[in-house]
């Protein structure tokens, strides 16, 4: 594999509790429909036993495409690059979901020592680790709970997302979060801003790490 940078840590998450706050008062509640009190009662109710953990919404209630602005950096809104109109069509690949609106996501990661891996490298080095690669509405959610998971050459793939052809086979684009230069179709006002796009699959980037987890449960 190619040499890689050392790790950096990330601070932990905040409680579960503060997490569930933070969802309400960015709306998260109201775009998942579930009621607010629905959030803290399930945060409460997982509180001492998933310490650390991250409070997601299933995609199936808060696609990608409604959270990616929710995110923060500089002051600036998270956005979707314009050639990912098919964001939502991203479903979860080689990850099982709880069948329920809201679900803890253990022991993430965000694979720091993966730099200038491919996700045809990256994949079955964490399957051998016992771990899952993390969606990408959950690499939204930690974005928005630990806002320094996100920082300049230290983001991250989310390749437990994939988009399934009409013909079984999987698209060669893999979503990822990083940090807009402000080039391009991004534009000189979103330099700086939080950037949901995407990467070829057998590609490598020396400032993409690979965000994966250890479970998910409710």
């Amino acid at each position: 594999m190619p040499d890689t940078p050392p790790p950096a840590s990330v601070p932990p998450l905040p409680s579960l509790a503060a997490q569930a706050e933070h969802l309400i008062g960015l709306g998260v509640h109201e775009i998942a429909g579930i009621p607010a009190e629905g959030i803290r009662a399930f945060a409460a109710a997982a509180a001492g036993r998933a310490d650390g953990a991250l409070l997601a919404v299933h995609p199936d209630h808060a696609p990608a495409s409604t959270l990616a602005p929710l995110l923060r950096r500089d002051g600036k809104p998270g956005f979707v690059v314009t050639d990912m109109p098919d964001v939502d069509h991203f479903t979860p690949c080689e990850v099982e979901l709880p069948d329920t609106p809201l679900y803890l996501v253990t022991g993430v990661d965000r694979g720091d020592h993966m730099a200038n891996w491919s996700p045809d490298e990256a994949l079955p080095a964490l399957a051998r680790d016992d771990r899952t690669p993390l969606l990408l509405t959950e690499g939204i959610h930690w974005v928005l709970q630990q806002p320094a998971a996100l920082e300049r050459n230290r983001c991250f793939m989310t390749i437990g997302s994939r988009l399934r052809k009409a013909n079984g086979t999987l698209d060669a684009r893999t979503p990822a979060i990083w940090i807009s230069n402000g080039t391009g179709r991004d534009g000189t006002e979103r330099r700086n801003a939080p950037k949901v796009g995407w990467c070829w699959w057998r590609n490598r980037h020396t400032w993409l790490g690979f965000a994966s987890a250890t479970g998910r449960g409710h």
